[in-house]
């Protein structure tokens, strides 16, 4: 009996070419290729005959309906870019999973006038000839930072890379022992010096390095001495780094020039705004280092870049590096961190107007306005039962900076009845726009510090479609 049925159901799928035929495909044929359109309704008509097969029961006069609305479902997965927007409702400011740093109207206007015509990347319109594309951020990073000379690659990473190779390749580099970070990805500043070509030479103890240690460190074959700021953790309780200062002083002695690694570098004093003291790039290049590395896409809040700041003598040796052609930027970073840079020379505005900076030092009743507004409209949009309250938290700066900073937040959190906290946080994680937020306390927790305020109207949308379906997604 259960055969026959199988057997009537597989007689009454629709075809291919009956499909095609329909009004609705028909309709798609417009916005889509017709070889994806034939593909998905061949791939959605299996998907029932395999349902079939499998002892699932289907309603006869339905079965073309489900074919169509398979077909629409393949067809937006299949098209659906694979880097997609994403709100953020995590409350970490900088997250590297998500893209870290945010750029300003500005950035974003500088980068679309690149991508939609030509642009004088590399030449002079006012003498004709060939130009360099470090000139338009050179003199800006110069001027915010106090250096003699500044170089742009594409990372952090490639920027310690190209510095280490060029300053010491072949050569001895002496480092702090309780410096030896390991940045994202599991990189390690050991293997990224062994691929630079230098040598390692590590001195001092994991919690304390005194500045006997880089004295007794140092040999015929000493090219450098590095810092490495440890913008990613902390070691707290009994410690002792030697400064960026002490370095320069030992460094002058034996004529070796002292290069510090700043990670998350920064313009703008933050700990005015609660969060920890940092050393700020001004501070290190007015301490004397030769050369001083950090990140664009961080505290900065620009693009992602490796940014190369010191004296002139070793950034024009660094320029002259074949591997500089490797690890070059491009036209649209050229233009965002232009823009992001000029955005410094307002002291008045450059809160307001680079978002990381924003999110950084907004304060806390703001925060709380949008969670109420998000409330509000959530529950206005709701057709079913879900536990909301505004409650109080903390937000994280993310991105390998300042690791013990927390800034009090507010968060939206919620418990619906349909589904469990876990299969909320998949749905609206494979929704569109996809939502990123934390379960934690066995609540689902959306913190408004990340959430921009152009973004709570859909944000509150996506959240009801979601709950409301109580449906679990399996995309």
């Amino acid at each position: 009996m259960e055969l026959q049925k199988n057997k009537d159901l597989l007689r009454e799928l629709p075809k291919v070419d009956q499909i095609i035929k329909n009004p609705a495909i028909d309709k798609l044929l417009d916005t889509y290729p017709r070889t994806l359109v034939v593909e998905a309704v061949r791939n959605s008509i299996d998907s029932i005959r395999k349902g079939i097969l499998n002892g699932q029961f289907y309603q006869i006069d339905k079965m073309q309906e489900m074919v169509i609305q398979g077909v629409v479902d393949l067809l937006e997965k299949e098209t659906r870019p694979n880097l997609r927007k994403v709100i953020n409702a995590t409350g970490v400011v900088l997250h590297t999973n998500l893209g870290r740093a945010l750029l300003s109207k500005s950035a974003r206007k500088a980068v679309d006038a690149v991508t939609s015509s030509f642009c004088n990347l590399e030449i002079n319109l006012e003498s004709g000839k060939r130009g360099s594309r470090y000139e338009p951020v050179e003199e800006l990073i110069t001027r915010l930072t106090g250096a003699e000379a500044a170089l742009v690659v594409n990372n952090n990473a490639s920027a310690v890379l190209l510095a280490l190779g060029t300053l010491a390749k072949g050569k001895e580099v002496i480092v702090s022992r309780g410096q030896l970070v390991e940045i994202g990805g599991s990189f390690r500043i050991p293997e990224v010096m062994e691929q630079s070509g230098a040598i390692l030479v590590e001195v001092g103890a994991t919690n304390k390095t005194h500045p006997w240690d880089y004295r007794n460190g140092i040999s015929e074959n000493t090219a450098l001495l590095l810092h490495v700021h440890t913008s990613n953790y902390r070691i707290v309780g009994f410690t002792r780094e030697t400064t960026v200062e002490e370095l320069v002083a030992i460094g002058k002695e034996g004529n070796i020039p002292v290069m510090s690694d700043l990670g998350s570098g920064f313009l703008v004093e933050l700990s005015q705004f609660g969060l920890p003291k940092e050393p700020s790039v001004q501070e290190t290049v007015a301490a004397g280092a030769d050369v001083i590395t950090f990140s664009g896409d961080k505290l900065l809040g620009g693009p992602q870049a490796g940014i190369i700041v010191g004296k002139r003598h070793w950034i024009e040796k660094m320029k002259k590096n074949p591997l500089t052609r490797a690890v070059r930027i491009n036209k649209f970073t050229v233009a965002a961190l232009e823009a992001t840079l000029r955005e410094y020379l307002d002291e008045q505005g450059v809160l307001k107007n680079i978002p990381t900076l924003r999110m950084l030092t907004e304060p806390t009743e703001e925060i709380r306005s949008r969670a109420r507004e998000l409330e509000k409209k959530l529950r206005m949009l709701l057709k079913v039962k879900v536990d909301i309250e505004v409650i109080g938290g903390t937000s994280q700066v993310g991105g390998g900076s300042m690791p013990t900073a927390e800034m009090a937040t507010y968060i939206l959190a919620c418990v619906p009845e349909n589904l469990s906290v876990d299969e909320l946080a998949v749905n609206l994680r494979m929704s569109e726009p996809a939502v990123v937020a934390r379960v934690q306390d066995g609540k689902y927790q959306v913190d408004l510090r990340t959430v921009q305020f152009e973004e709570i109207d859909m944000l509150a949308t996506v959240m009801a479609k979601v709950l409301n379906s109580g449906e679990v997604s399996r995309r």
